[in-house]
């Protein structure tokens, strides 16, 4: 808009220097929101190779495939005909990296990368190190190809063949669920309307994520219908 505004001789140059100097996101820590245009009234969040599918039951109809601690990592809610994205990104040291609420979405400037083209949003902490690569298919369906979802010394990590809790080894491969409030409920709390696993006591800030990758490829070549 800016870049128009310029080019039509709307913005005054004194404008655009002033706010080089000062920029939006530096002073505020985050981005202004971006919109995200989700509808209807049937939701999909593929995590790796697990579905989650939810139709709007009426008011307050929620799925959320990911819980740690009783907060949301991510999910949709359904109402009234909106479908609304909810999504808290975390670093290890629990600060928030991404959050998008009722689909407007804010990033951090603290993030190392952040690389959004067309509907992939990547967000790296460092060289070759993802904290999320998501995929926005709208207006019902997001795809969380790779990511380490963080709260409170829990990771969960995304691959495009499962999802793996590294506290403790849980791995969730090739799993669906339909009108299924959530999915993955770790640690305190229990929330209403059922869940697909739960699992209440974990270690914190002691995974070895490597072991437990190698682990879960191992489990993959095990289940492989070639395997010995």
């Amino acid at each position: 808009r800016h870049h128009r505004e310029v080019t039509g001789g709307l913005l005054p140059r004194e404008a655009v220097i002033a706010a080089n100097k000062a920029p939006f996101n530096l002073r505020t820590g985050v981005t202004k929101p971006y919109d995200l245009h989700y509808s209807g009234a049937q939701c999909e969040a593929i995590l790796g190779s697990n579905r989650f599918t939810t139709q709007d039951q009426g008011y307050g109809t929620e799925m959320v495939p990911i819980v740690i601690d009783n907060a949301p990592i991510v999910g949709f809610i359904l109402t009234d005909g909106h479908l609304l994205l909810n999504l808290n990104l975390f670093d290890e040291s629990n600060n928030l990296v991404l959050q998008i609420v009722n689909n407007a979405m804010q990033l951090s400037v603290d993030a190392w990368d952040i690389d959004l083209v067309g509907q992939n949003l990547i967000v790296r902490q460092a060289l070759r190190n993802i904290l999320l690569d998501i995929h926005f298919e709208v207006p019902n369906r997001i795809v969380i190809r790779r990511g380490r979802l963080l709260r409170n010394g829990v990771e969960v990590l995304i691959t495009p063949d499962y999802a793996l809790v590294t506290n403790n080894n849980t791995f969730v491969s090739g799993c669906s669920a339909f009108n299924v409030h959530a999915g993955l409920v770790l640690g305190a709390g229990d929330p209403p309307g059922g869940a697909m696993f739960r699992i209440a006591g974990l270690n914190r800030y002691l995974g070895d994520r490597e072991a437990s990758r190698r682990w879960a490829e191992q489990v993959l070549r095990d289940m492989s219908p070639d395997s010995p």
